[in-house]
């Protein structure tokens, strides 16, 4: 019992003693006799840096894999529509990719495989191959995903120079902003945008808060603040495209974002490219991550195909097209993965639009983990009760 415990603490802190646990626990499933087809849905955005590694799978796998057709939706939409497949045990989403937002509530309702504890074997071990901060986001997963994708993330103002001529270095220097300059800032609902995660979970650092990984008794400063902003705030989006439009067509001056919602709307003309962004005093990183979500209740033959995939989305050509046009910059999860071996379409664009500051933003500031996943359902659920609810539209 005491070698299965500390076999299990490794497996949590991201440190890859995986496979033994996982090859004890559960058989290799056999591969198919005959391709399958794969369905998967995002909700994350993540097919703009993943679409074309899982196409490459197709290609190089059609004795596996005859199709793999892939669907978009809300964040918060999946976790009901996959407990209602699994209630009538007939589960026909066979991954999810994922931010930290349905990956929490997945492992809050116990929707996910735990592919790291049953088919360690089977995959790569994560703790020889994944880069530094992608080995400390994948602690978030539990075990119930594996991470795709990894990015710095946020939360960072993002402004027009032209348009905001003092900039605030502080939080109550933002909030004086936004008092003086009503319905000129905005920030999607956290529930369904990176970058609002990322503001809602940065504030108790920026504030001092008494606990920032305890939205329940340690947020005091960060819920007073969010609803005093909330004054100066026509409404929330439910998602982050939508936000970066409205900054880019001059209806807001500035925005909560982060690495790479910064970058990627520059490059593809959404947002002009002189935006400009700053990070206020007391800043941390609240890391951003993407990750392979995979349902109980799949049959045997699929689960082995789905991890046979998640090995080849690893693997550094496909991890170099993560770098896309800088949407979660840097991208990939995995070391040693350069911007040389990225497209030449994504160098061009991380060259030209990538800012130098984010060197030293990187070097200078801690990179935190998100919240856990039960206590991340439970901001999300009060910041809906207690901030968004008391915006109309």
């Amino acid at each position: 019992m005491t070698e299965y415990k500390a076999t299990r603490r490794a497996v949590l802190g991201g440190i890859g003693a995986i496979a033994a646990a996982g090859a004890a626990r559960a058989q290799a499933p056999a591969l198919p006799s005959a391709p399958v087809s794969l369905n998967i849905v995002d909700v994350a955005g993540n097919l703009q840096l993943t679409q074309r590694g899982f196409e490459n799978y197709r290609k190089a796998k059609p004795n596996l894999v005859s199709r793999i057709s892939f669907t978009q939706a809300p964040a918060p939409e999946i976790p009901g529509k996959i407990k209602a497949q699994q209630d009538a045990k007939r589960v026909d989403i066979d991954m999810v990719l994922s931010g930290n937002d349905a990956l929490a509530a997945g492992i809050e309702q116990k929707l996910w495989a735990p592919v790291l504890n049953d088919y360690a074997a089977q995959l790569p071990k994560l703790g020889d191959i994944l880069s530094p901060m992608a080995s400390r986001l994948q602690t978030a997963a539990q075990n119930q995903a594996v991470i795709v994708a990894a990015c710095p993330g946020g939360p960072l103002i993002e402004y027009m120079p032209d348009r905001v001529k003092q900039v605030p270095s502080t939080a109550e220097e933002l909030l004086a902003w936004c008092k003086a300059h009503p319905k000129r800032f905005m920030y999607a609902r956290p529930a369904n945008s990176g970058p609002g995660r990322a503001f809602m979970m940065g504030l108790p650092y920026i504030l001092g808060d008494k606990d920032p990984k305890d939205p329940a008794n340690g947020w005091d400063k960060t819920w007073a603040y969010l609803e005093e902003l909330g004054g100066t705030i026509e409404y929330y989006p439910t998602g982050t495209s939508a936000v970066f439009k409205e900054f880019g067509d001059g209806s807001r001056d500035m925005v909560a974002s982060h690495a790479g919602w910064d970058l990627n709307p520059r490059v593809l003309g959404v947002v002009p490219k002189e935006a400009e962004i700053f990070a206020l005093k007391g800043f941390h990183w609240i890391g951003d991550s993407h990750f392979m979500c995979v349902p109980k209740g799949l049959p045997a033959e699929k689960m082995a195909v789905i991890l046979d995939l998640i090995t080849f989305m690893l693997q550094p050509a496909q991890q170099a097209l993560t770098y896309d046009k800088g949407y979660f910059y840097p991208g990939p999860a995995v070391k040693g993965v350069t911007l040389d071996m990225a497209p030449q379409e994504s160098q061009d664009a991380v060259r030209e639009f990538g800012r130098s500051i984010y060197d030293k933003l990187i070097a200078d500031n801690p990179i935190e983990l998100p919240l856990d996943a039960d206590k991340m359902v439970f901001a999300f659920k009060r910041w809906d009760q207690q901030v968004g609810s008391k915006v109309a539209k």
